[in-house]
């Protein structure tokens, strides 16, 4: 049997799907990029594909080549001409379902039947048109053909249309008198509403302007129509017999399968719309080699939550450049505050979790690792109600992250032990990364110990640059070279006015 599910090669993948977001959305500042994915797509219900990553290379390559194939600006146009079609058809349905008046209830139906023929008929044409290149794709063509040409699909067509022709074809006269309104037969009466159309037309001047503005599908239906229509279908039974022969025999309108596709399709459609827009800050995304290597790289990455506020506030982004080969593990991100390092570990884990889900991420040439889990720790605000102090919530944390990781385990540690003294602080964390090193854990640690860099071969040390003729405007650049707290002394003593000129200066006063 030809598959039909466009996300997941493997039905099993799809019933394990995640309904929560993952524990550390809120540290790498995804949930906000995932509401700003899915804000134009509520009806749909997608959250759950974006908190389901994958765990096999080939199933990320599986998605990656269905966004390949929307790239194709046309294609993608057609696709998103089909879902508001769908979108409508939904609606001639829900009417149908709720509507009072029973022809009009039927009416409805038909008019979502026939929609729906067409709207399937021309994506099975612009699907057989377009040079498809992916396995979900190209599986769901074969399908959609087959339907198409089906006998069940092509009656429901047949019959739509059928009827559709006896109903227009009626004509018929309503006559009113006071409170009275009597139906009857055409009898070739003159029209007079062409004849008023062509007196008024002498007075038209130019076209008129389009003002067109979705508005919810209404009946349009109250007592006195419904009588009319009542008494239309008793003077033409036949046509109105064939509507009811229709809804009978297909109480159904829509293909589970098909409104499968429209809603999975949207998965890959509501990114790319979203990535879309960061092409005119000259960011770019890519299609990582996605890997169980830890020989990691990317260059121009950049955070995708910043990013996205960023284009609002017309701010620049500054994007950076990162790669780990050989035995090394884990980068120590230090130097001064404000300088990116926060900004530089949430994009690493943003950048394996989109490519998790299959998705292009932010940056070029980007050849990332497939973990089995992120794990973040990074400082929460002291909760009163906990009895626990700082420093035990930070061990406490830290011990239960290391005790469930594993080897293929990503870990990203944001500026903890700050509530210690530096000797403690320093003792604890030359004891965890010990504990990371054993576990060969891809690791991300930004903190204040610059020691903790020359640990071993595993350490890497990147700092967050300043410029150099002022060293208290900052680059939010990472770069490899080796930790320095130092030099950037100068910086915080004249940030709090503690330089000695600026002392005499003070004590002068």
């Amino acid at each position: 049997m030809v598959s039909t599910n466009i996300l997941f090669p493997q039905p099993a993948l799809e019933a394990a799907l995640n309904l929560e977001a993952p524990d550390f959305f809120g540290d790498l500042n995804l949930e906000q990029v995932v509401d700003s994915i899915l804000e134009k797509k509520k009806d749909y219900d997608l959250r759950a594909f974006f908190y389901t990553p994958l765990r096999a290379p080939e199933d990320i390559a599986f998605r990656q080549a269905v966004f390949q194939d929307l790239e194709d600006a046309g294609f993608a146009q057609s696709i998103k001409t089909f879902a508001e079609e769908m979108v409508q058809i939904r609606r001639f349905v829900g009417v149908s379902e709720k509507e009072y008046y029973f022809y009009h209830r039927q009416g409805w139906h038909l008019e979502a039947a026939l929609l729906y023929c067409s709207a399937v008929s021309k994506l099975c044409a612009v699907m057989n048109s377009t040079a498809i290149a992916s396995q979900a794709l190209l599986a769901f063509r074969d399908y959609l053909n087959a339907y198409t040409s089906s006998p069940v699909f092509l009656a429901m067509q047949s019959d739509a249309r059928s009827c559709k022709e006896k109903l227009s074809a009626i004509k018929y006269c309503i006559t009113i008198q006071a409170n009275v309104v009597r139906v009857r037969q055409y009898e070739f009466e003159r029209n007079y509403s062409e004849e008023v159309v062509a007196t008024f037309e002498k007075f038209k001047q130019g076209g008129g302007g389009r003002y067109h503005i979705d508005t919810p599908v209404l009946s349009g239906m109250d007592h006195v129509k419904a009588q009319i229509l009542n008494n239309v279908a008793k003077l033409f039974p036949e046509a109105f017999n064939e509507l009811g022969a229709f809804c009978a025999k297909y109480p159904t309108v829509v293909n589970e399968d098909i409104q499968n596709f429209d809603r999975q399709i949207q998965f890959y459609i509501s990114y790319l719309d979203f990535v879309h827009k960061f092409a005119s800050k000259g960011l770019r995304f890519s299609y990582p080699r996605v890997s169980k290597s830890k020989n990691v790289s990317a260059r121009d990455a950049f955070d995708i939550a910043l990013a996205n506020k960023a284009l609002l506030d017309n701010r620049a982004i500054v994007p950076n450049d990162f790669y780990l080969e050989g035995s090394e593990r884990i980068f120590i991100i230090s130097g001064p505050n404000q300088g990116g390092k926060t900004t530089f570990a949430r994009m690493f884990g943003q950048l394996h979790y989109l490519a998790s889900l299959g998705c292009p991420v932010p940056g070029t040439e980007t050849h990332l690792f497939l973990p089995d889990q992120i794990y973040t720790h990074f400082e929460n605000e002291e909760d009163i109600q906990n009895a626990r102090g700082k420093l035990q919530d930070d061990v406490t944390r830290i011990h239960s992250i290391l005790e469930s990781a594993t080897s293929e385990s990503i870990l990203i540690l944001n500026e903890i032990f700050t509530s210690t003294s530096l000797q403690d602080a320093v003792f604890l964390s030359k004891e965890i990364i010990a504990r990371i090193v054993r576990l060969d854990l891809l690791c991300v640690w930004v903190t204040f110990i610059d020691e903790l860099s020359t640990y071993g071969p595993q350490t890497i040390s990147m700092v967050s640059t300043v410029v150099p003729d002022n060293p208290d405007q900052r680059t939010f650049k990472i770069v490899r070279k080796p930790a320095d707290g130092l030099s950037y002394a100068i910086c915080i003593a004249e940030k709090y006015r503690l330089t000695y000129d600026k002392l005499k200066e003070r004590m002068a006063q």
